[in-house]
């Protein structure tokens, strides 16, 4: 019987042209499942198979486990203190193994053991199929559509598999089996049976790619994508940097007469590419991507990491778009929130933010209008620059004498400190049963406190775009809150 498992390893073997090794682990395998149905519980079993004899013996194991962890399988772990009562040397993570009686092939049944072994061997291939496709180093996956499955396409490139799920295609597009098929390699999930590798028509990666492929310069490093933003389908804008003064980022990607960002359009179901130039900027970036609008003036504040761009009302649908398209794309593209206006309603906003200001000043300061005017002219919006800015930037100021400054910066941080105290006091306030919500953020409560929000039921009480405005979160995140605030009035718990 030993000398008929060597003959069928080898016939397997040659057959479907695995490693002798990747057989006799399948046949290991379907052997130690045989011995387990033999145990009641659910037992780790082991067998090994000598390559030359074919001999092979069994053998119950149990993996050793900390003590303090306890034992999670019963029927498969050790404590540590009980495996070293048997074994003195024995080690964390380490087996203990029994010698039990082997099952004789025979026992197996055939037909078991033929699609364990068989499966194994599929697998084995699978693997090495997809390990050698994988090596090449290829980014994008290119086939033919085989199946649909569940919605997702399946596309195969010789014996390897590949999925693209409907979430990940182009919208206008619509795959028949035996089309062909471009698209990026996102990720390789071998829990996935059939189809392991999983593939994007959507992603920006792939526009970022294809560009890759029909511009030489930036494969040699002359030009580089800094990011790129898609609309699937429709329209996408990405950002190109030259690193050779003599390139052209822009004429480069769009090639002699538009060959090079055209070959890119027509893969992509006739997505319209816009071409920015990347700054270090962040204003001339927000200008650029914006194109093809023109705009008036811009306002960067950094600390809510947007900009407020002002473009003249024959510019103002252009820079928006149609659904919002363009501002939209142009803020993936940079990373910043872009606010649209128009001149009116610029002026609006900054009479409402100089009116705060103003306001701030004199109540905080203890000065008069013209005082807190001068402050804002100055680029003043808060205390806290009033009271830490280089006084060197203050005694430039013609209208204040050192006297003065000094007499502004003193109120400054004495207001400042009022301030936090009342914030703290305020803090203290909130209840411990808000305090306990799960959920909640410690570092929203002092943002809820200012807003006269104290207990469990002032959240609960709040709509969810209130809540929104008081902590700057989503409104999904915001939903959330108010509901978990609420569970208690159901449970008619306190």
């Amino acid at each position: 019987m030993n000398r008929e498992m060597l003959m069928l390893v080898d016939a397997i073997s040659r057959e479907k042209n695995v490693e002798r090794d990747v057989v006799f682990g399948a046949v290991e395998s379907a052997l130690a499942q045989a011995t387990k149905k033999l145990y009641p519980g659910d037992v780790d079993i082991r067998v090994a198979v000598d390559r030359d004899s074919g001999d092979y013996e069994t053998f119950r194991r149990w993996h050793v486990v900390p003590d303090e962890a306890g034992l999670q399988l019963p029927d498969q772990e050790i404590l540590l203190f009980e495996a070293k009562e048997e074994m003195p040397d024995i080690e964390l993570d380490e087996y203990i193994e029994e010698s039990v009686e082997s099952v004789p092939i025979g026992r197996i049944g055939a037909m078991a053991a033929k699609q364990v072994i068989l499966q194994k061997i599929r697998d084995a291939e699978r693997e090495m199929l997809l390990n050698d496709f994988m090596s090449r180093g290829e980014k994008i996956f290119t086939g033919t559509v085989k199946r649909l499955d569940k919605g997702d396409i399946i596309v195969e490139a010789g014996r390897v598999e590949g999925r693209l799920r409907r979430s990940e295609m182009i919208a206008k597009e619509n795959l028949r089996n035996g089309d062909r098929v471009r698209a990026m390699i996102m990720e390789v999930d071998l829990t996935l049976r059939g189809a392991p590798i999983i593939l994007s028509r959507a992603a920006p990666e792939f526009m970022i790619e294809l560009f890759r492929q029909e511009v030489p310069e930036i494969e040699q490093g002359l030009l580089e994508i800094k990011s790129c933003a898609r609309d699937p389908g429709s329209r996408a804008k990405i950002a190109v940097l030259s690193h050779d003064k003599r390139v052209d980022p822009i004429g480069t990607c769009v090639g002699v007469r538009g060959t090079r960002v055209n070959a890119v359009t027509n893969e992509l179901a006739g997505e319209r590419v816009d071409i920015v130039l990347w700054s270090e900027d962040p204003a001339q970036f927000v200008i650029g991507a914006l194109a093809p609008a023109n705009v008036s003036s811009i306002v960067v504040d950094e600390e809510k990491h947007a900009m407020d761009v002002v473009v003249d009302e024959e510019n103002l649908a252009i820079a928006i778009g149609r659904g919002g398209q363009n501002v939209r794309l142009a803020s993936d593209l940079t990373g910043w929130k872009i606010n649209i206006m128009d001149a009116n309603e610029s002026a609006q906003k900054q009479a409402t933010e100089t009116d705060a200001s103003r306001k701030l000043f004199m109540e905080k300061l203890d000065v008069d209008e013209e005082i807190a005017d001068i402050l804002i002219s100055e680029g003043f919006t808060s205390l806290e620059e009033v009271a830490y800015v280089p006084i060197s930037e203050l005694l430039e100021i013609e209208s204040f004498d050192e006297d003065t400054i000094n007499e502004l910066r003193s109120r400054a941080k004495d207001a400042l400190l009022t301030m936090e105290i009342a914030r703290e006091e305020n803090v203290e306030s909130v209840s411990q049963n808000l305090r306990d919500l799960e959920g909640l953020d410690p570092e929203l409560i002092p943002k809820l406190a200012e807003a006269g929000v104290h207990t469990r039921d002032d959240l609960a009480d709040l709509a969810v775009d209130e809540l929104t405005e008081i902590t700057g979160q989503s409104a999904d995140d915001a939903k959330h809150l108010i509901l978990k605030a609420r569970e208690h009035w159901f449970a008619g718990q306190e």
